[in-house]
């Protein structure tokens, strides 16, 4: 796994995303304890609200934005975006209303939202060879995990020096270290999309372009079933990210740290699926790995309504397990996506396809976190209920995905039958 860093290219774009996610995931904590600072008891509430903004930004700002920006250097376009997510870092410390920290959120994951699928797009022009893509999609995955294993794990120790607001400059600092290394690094041009290649010319129309990802996903055989097993992920980790703060603090009358351990399972379980992931997805198809993760998913969050019922020790050791199960079938169930899409679309439209499942993935935690938030809060199903209701949407969606899953996948390339079929329903 480790070879793919031997590429410098990769290397420096590796480390750009290692820095923002370390500062992504201290930011992370600190809203948790925003919220309850603002809201108290309610502060699931607040947290998913928030968190629903986050996906509103992701969804409707993605394809529009990779749309875009589809003719600009896309270094300079990961800088910009790497600028702005640090300004707005650097506002949130001195918020003192719930309005304040939607707005903010809003805009700081616009700026996510154009960052992330441009960072993908580039990835693959970085690392050509399929056994090191592979490698790097699961050093992404880890890069991930750093927000809620290394991020916590330093939240908590600086809490022991610092007020939670000063976690924000954390995120600031890691930004601007993102943005100094993307800088350092030869990003290669893009290459030729879809749009270039139409009747319609180099400047093929902003619809155009912001449509045919969205299409290609939904018209590709072998991506429907991505598209299901997103909502898998969605249901279990809005329960992870949202009720955590609520059940250690409320439920189990824990300290600030409890939070930031539990967050810190969850991430290592994740960390250590993605490790093993490349290694097994060499002798074991995507499709077994896949629903597996959806199946453990479902049964870990499922089971959340017994420790919850626990005294406080056995109830947040219990916690702990499931949270690491959440996460070994979160990484599971992601990780080999990357090498679906690269299969499945040529590479002309490969940003165009990474924007659109960043966006509908994303679609699915704007259903879910409201739900985690809403109906987990004190006067609805509770967190027991709603950690019920959310795994039986896993299950159900793990089960559409195993029915969607085809039996041959799509052609990749221009000469794909999806492929066309959305390009021409773009056109038309």
């Amino acid at each position: 796994m480790l070879h793919a860093l031997s590429h410098p290219a990769y290397r420096r774009l590796f480390l750009a995303q290692v820095v923002a996610l370390a500062g992504t995931g201290l930011a992370t904590v600190a809203l948790g304890l925003l919220a309850y600072d603002l809201a108290g008891a309610d502060a699931g509430a607040v947290l998913g609200t928030a968190l629903a903004v986050k996906m509103v930004a992701y969804v409707v700002v993605a394809p529009l934005a990779a749309a875009a920006v589809a003719r600009l250097p896309r270094r300079h376009v990961l800088v910009g975006a790497d600028a702005l997510r640090l300004v707005v870092a650097l506002g949130l410390p001195f918020v003192d209303q719930a309005w304040q920290v939607y707005a903010l959120v809003f805009v700081l994951q616009a700026a996510s939202a154009t960052f992330t699928p441009t960072f993908q797009s580039v990835v693959p022009d970085v690392l050509p060879d399929e056994d090191d893509y592979t490698a790097a999609l699961s050093l992404s995955r880890l890069a991930y995990d750093l927000e809620a294993v290394l991020s916590p794990v330093l939240a908590a120790a600086l809490l022991l020096l610092v007020p939670s607001s000063t976690l924000f400059l954390g995120t600031a600092a890691g930004f601007a270290g993102s943005a100094a290394l993307v800088l350092a690094t030869v990003v290669p041009a893009r290459g030729r999309t879809a749009a270039d290649d139409d009747d319609d010319g180099p400047e093929a129309p902003f619809g155009h372009r912001a449509r045919l990802g969205t299409l290609l996903l939904v018209r590709t055989p072998a991506l429907r079933p991505v598209l299901a097993l997103n909502l898998a992920v969605a249901a279990a980790g809005a329960f992870v990210l949202v009720q955590t703060v609520v059940v250690a603090r409320s439920t189990f009358g824990a300290g600030e740290g409890a939070v930031a351990v539990l967050l810190a399972v969850n991430g290592a379980g994740s960390m250590a699926a993605a490790v093993l992931l490349p290694r097994v997805l060499r002798r074991t198809p995507e499709r077994r790995v896949m629903l597996g993760g959806a199946a453990l998913l479902a049964g870990a969050t499922a089971l959340v309504p017994l420790a919850l019922g626990a005294p406080r020790t056995t109830g947040l050791i219990a916690l702990g397990a499931l949270w690491l199960v959440v996460g070994l079938g979160w990484s599971a169930v992601e990780t080999p996506v990357g090498r679906i899409v690269r299969r499945s679309v040529p590479a002309r439209d490969l940003p165009a396809a990474f924007a659109a499942q960043f966006s509908l993935s994303h679609a699915c935690w704007l259903v879910t976190y409201p739900l985690a938030g809403w109906l987990g809060g004190t006067g609805a199903l509770g967190p027991g209920g709603t950690a019920l209701l959310l795994a039986v949407v896993a299950a159900g969606a793990g089960t559409a995905a195993a029915l969607l899953w085809p039996r041959t996948p799509d052609a990749p390339g221009p000469a794909g039958a999806a492929t066309a079929a959305a390009e021409e329903a773009v056109r038309s």
